[in-house]
């Protein structure tokens, strides 16, 4: 499924537009292909259409500086092993006619040169948000990947990003700094101020053991998962990186943490993950924190990434609405209520008591 792209300034548009067409030439395709934008957020992604032959391909373009070409690699290395192995159906990557996956394409004043991967077109729909038992297969999912990791011999080389705490809300985010969500005011910098340091001191508790802290897939959200007759179709790797395994079960539920279902489709999720692996009681109650800490890295991402359209889209709203999240995440959790819910407040525990039962 695609959507309109979002708009871009006529100039970068151009240059893009231009870079994927000469990307094209790279790869053993037939003369007469088209390269049409389907999305940007931070990379570009293109269909590639041979309507000769009827066949079709997604060509990403890398955004400068997020990754090296040792880490796009390494990505595409654990996504060929998940799908080889029969742990996830994953993008199957097109090697250029020079047997490299990874082209490097020169581009113009307005994109510069930018790294390229062509992947095989992967057909399906996004889950629904209301889907239950699609979540109960994510879960399955999840847990298989999961699985594998503990069990792959990743390369020497191998090199991805680190997805915990430092690196999220943190001294070193790797997507900007929470401060600097939009719409941020003094009242809901206090709030978010407090329940970073609860996420902070129960991830300490809750450790980096080997059971629940590898790589993951780091952006399991619906929008990077296809369903199709029955099976999930996993895309989207430019997130992975080694984090809690809980962080991927989080992120299936990005922009919509606080919708009414989320509860109910947290506990699909983990219904389905126990069909296939090992989640304990103490493990699955922390899943909260785990929500609550992707919620305010995306109210980074967003502050950070302003120019895009899904940032745009969300803007001041969810800063806002992360407000009472944390109210009732602090309620839970932090000694005493914490001191930023007022005494006598009507903030209800609805949606985090709901979590678990």
């Amino acid at each position: 499924m695609t959507k309109d792209p979002p708009p871009v300034s006529a100039t970068t548009a151009d240059g893009l537009q231009r870079l994927a067409m000469r990307a094209i030439h790279r790869y053993a395709l037939a003369d007469g292909c088209t390269a049409r934008l389907i999305n940007v957020s931070e990379n570009a992604t293109y269909c590639i259409d041979d309507p000769s032959a009827g066949r079709r391909w997604a060509l990403r373009v890398h955004r400068h500086g997020y990754h090296s070409r040792r880490a796009i690699a390494s990505e595409l290395a654990w996504l060929t092993a998940l799908r080889r192995d029969g742990a996830a159906l994953t993008p199957v990557p097109i090697a250029g006619r020079d047997g490299d996956p990874i082209q490097t394409i020169a581009g113009d004043e307005s994109v510069g040169a930018r790294n390229v991967v062509l992947f095989a077109w992967e057909d399906g729909h996004e889950p629904a948000s209301s889907d239950v038992a699609g979540f109960e297969l994510l879960g399955e999912t999840a847990a298989r990947m999961h699985a594998h990791v503990k069990g792959w011999r990743r390369p020497t080389w191998f090199q991805r990003h680190t997805w915990d705490f430092d690196t999220s809300l943190g001294e070193t985010p790797h997507w900007g700094r929470w401060r600097d969500g939009m719409g941020m005011t003094d009242d809901s910098r206090t709030v978010f101020t407090e329940t970073v340091a609860v996420i902070g001191q129960r991830l300490e508790r809750f450790g980096k053991g080997p059971q629940r802290f590898g790589l993951v897939h780091g952006d399991m959200r619906l929008a990077n998962l296809l369903m199709d007759a029955g099976r999930v179709k996993v895309i989207d790797f430019d997130d992975c990186g080694f984090s809690w395994y809980l962080y991927d079960c989080a992120t299936t539920v990005s922009f919509f943490e606080h919708a009414p279902e989320v509860p109910e489709l947290l506990r699909a999720w983990a219904r389905g993950y126990r069909r296939v692996g090992t989640l304990s009681a103490e493990d699955e109650s922390e899943i909260e924190t785990f929500v609550m800490l992707r919620r305010l890295l995306l109210v980074a991402w967003i502050g950070s990434h302003s120019e895009t359209e899904l940032a745009q889209s969300m803007g001041v709203a969810y800063t806002q609405g992360t407000v009472p999240l944390c109210q009732r995440y602090l309620a839970r959790f932090a000694p005493g209520g914490g001191t930023s819910v007022a005494a006598g407040s009507a903030v209800k525990l609805g949606l985090w008591t709901r979590l678990f039962g």
